[in-house]
């Protein structure tokens, strides 16, 4: 059986499949399936002909109908006509149809597939890709893997090429940028080409610019004209689901307007108004007045961009290509603030933006690249160290695979009556880090502990899973005190390779007289510090050995007095954090009160010794 490539989008849903050396694409009239749903009496209907009954006013099917099921995921369930319904029901329904569609299709003879790689936006966290994996095998698919959109993106765009060789030669070690606006999310991911991998070096997800919150935001503006213009107050009621049909009607404005041929259009809705003469609604919209209502979000979405480059201090111009995907890519007013960001010459709209996600599925699917890990995860230690948890260039587990390890630590300092766990990634990808190298906490956890145990005494057991849905969870005990918690992290970053018959170099690993190398694919890359004055630091607590030196010092000073005498070279740092804690001894003032005028190298060895 065939596995295919499934972008299952908030708007729009589309199945892909690589045949031979191209790409076939089961679109319904030419273009991505609508993810919408109507229930009718028994019947369900899904795609371009639910989508109709949005815009139809008088049929009485307005409150069957569900429109961005996707965005549903994690509610319990959903009030459909009075019936409720599961949101894993409702994707399985579209899902279902197009599965049906594709198998039934004669584009390709004989099609049969139960297997699929499908994408997921890059801040899906892990109970909607465990109910998004529900409702895929209800619809008779099995997900082999999930792939971020963007990453997906850009593997299409790339794995389409006829010249692929030349291309991947021309922008490797080069920076990259995928935006992916579409209906329902604004994903952003910054990558690296390395040798043929392709390399996330940063992810960014929102769900608040997304283009429903352009619908909706069109249509409040809409209705607020033509009340103004004819005079009708709060009091004057709509019609039941005249809201729904009018948001119908401004996403297709939006849509239309999107074409630079057409710079007006309008908005009609016969039945909108209860209790007036002219029930009906009626605007004439142009270019102009569209990008005026959207400007907020269009601005807000571009400063998204400028975030994401600025936490890596990389400039626009540092940037090989801007690969810009999702409907929302086709807004002139989107395009022109791209081009002046980066460039015309670095902007690439795709004349298939809108099926590139799921092309990119497709050809994954078909060379069984499997993800790569693309940057340790580490677990933070006291005095700044830190201890591997996955070693970037791992396998990322497929459908029915999970990666598992447990580790046993130590509580340095219990004085407290806590231990804290502060899971972190080094920004720099590969395996080559350093001490020092920037690190973004991923997750926190902390457990109880025997406050009046001496250092090293309670142990603490942590247990570390990566699964199918790419969700790395944390399980830490503290062993005495019987206490326990948990985290889970899904904001990973990941790596692509293209198959080794394309192109002889690419590897995120390589395993050569059974050691593991790994390539290093952070050259040029600068991270802006992520501490900023005022921040507040967690001092980890907890320790993989057994050693004093790692006990604070004002902690050790009540364990052992004698632990400070100078004759036995205590570690600096200690004794500052000793001395930090007790008064001065030459003027009993606290050591950071600025009428303390002792503080000198001598008087700290003095007071060390006392």
């Amino acid at each position: 059986m065939a596995v295919i490539g499934f972008d299952f989008g908030t708007t729009n849903s589309l199945i892909s499949l690589v045949v031979g050396d191209r790409v076939i694409r089961f679109e319904e009239e030419g273009r991505p399936i609508p993810s919408v749903v109507s229930y009718e009496g028994g019947r369900t209907i899904v795609g371009r002909e639910a989508r109709r009954r949005l815009g139809v006013a008088g049929l009485g099917v307005h409150g069957s109908v569900v429109r961005s099921p996707k965005s549903m995921l994690g509610r319990e369930s959903v009030d459909v006509e009075g019936v409720a319904r599961s949101p894993v029901d409702i994707v399985r329904d579209v899902v279902a149809y197009l599965r049906d569609e594709a198998i039934g299709s004669d584009i390709v003879k004989n099609l049969n597939f139960d297997r699929a790689v499908v994408t997921i936006p890059v801040n899906m966290v892990g109970r909607r890709r465990a109910l998004l994996r529900d409702a895929f095998r209800m619809a008779g698919i099995s997900v082999v893997q999930f792939v971020h959109e963007p990453l997906a993106a850009l593997y299409g765009h790339f794995r389409a090429l006829d010249s692929l060789e030349n291309e991947l030669r021309r922008y490797d070690r080069q920076l990259m940028l995928v935006f992916d606006w579409g209906g329902g999310t604004l994903d952003l991911t910054l990558c690296r080409l390395v040798d043929g991998v392709f390399v996330q070096l940063e992810n960014y997800g929102t769900d608040d610019v997304g283009g429903d919150h352009f619908d909706q935001s069109i249509r409040h503006e809409v209705e607020r004209r033509v009340r103004e213009i004819r005079g009708l107050g709060s009091e004057v009621e709509r019609l039941p689901g005249a809201d729904v049909r009018l948001l119908h009607e401004c996403e297709t404005a939006k849509i239309e307007l999107s074409n630079p041929a057409v710079t007006s259009w309008t908005i009609y809705v016969e039945h909108f108004f209860s209790g007036v003469d002219d029930a009906a609604l009626d605007l004439r919209l142009t270019r102009d007045d569209l990008e005026a209502i959207v400007g907020s979000l269009v601005k807000k979405g571009v400063a998204r961009i400028t975030e994401l480059l600025d936490k890596y201090e990389v400039s626009p111009a540092a940037l090989s290509l801007c690969l810009a995907t999702g409907g929302m890519a086709n807004m002139p007013l989107i395009k022109s603030r791209l081009n002046e960001i980066f460039g015309p010459a670095r902007v690439f709209i795709s004349d298939r933006s809108a099926s590139l996600i799921s092309e990119g599925a497709a050809w994954v699917a078909h060379d069984q690249a499997r993800l790569r890990l693309a940057k340790n995860v580490e677990l933070s230690l006291a005095r700044n160290s830190y201890m591997g948890l996955l070693d970037a260039g791992v396998e990322m587990p497929v459908e029915g695979e999970r990666r598992r390890d447990e580790f046993s630590l130590y509580c340095v300092d219990p004085s407290d009556g806590h231990a804290r766990f502060q899971i972190v990634t080094p920004m720099r990808v590969g395996r080559d880090v350093h001490r020092d190298d920037p690190r973004s906490v991923l997750s926190t956890m902390q457990v109880k502990v025997d406050a009046k145990a001496r250092p090293f005494l309670e142990r603490l057991n942590l247990k570390v899973e990566v699964d199918e849905n790419l969700i790395l969870t944390g399980e830490v005990q503290s062993l005495n005190e019987r206490d326990a918690a948990r985290c889970e992290v899904h904001h990973l970053e990941f790596a692509l390779e293209v198959p080794k018959k394309k192109h002889s170099k690419q590897r995120v690993s390589s395993k050569e007289n059974g050691q593991s190398s790994e390539q290093d694919v952070s050259e040029g890359i600068r991270v802006a510090s992520l501490r900023r004055p005022g921040d507040i630091v967690l001092r980890s607590n907890v320790s993989s050995r057994v050693d004093e030196k790692l006990v604070p010092g004002e902690v050790m000073a009540k364990l052992n007095p004698y632990y400070f005498d100078v004759r036995l070279n205590p570690p600096q740092i200690q004794v500052d954090e000793k001395l930090y804690y007790q008064p001065c001894s030459f003027c009993g003032r606290r050591s950071n009160d600025p009428l303390c005028r002792c503080g000198s190298a001598w008087g700290a060895r003095v007071g060390a010794a006392r």
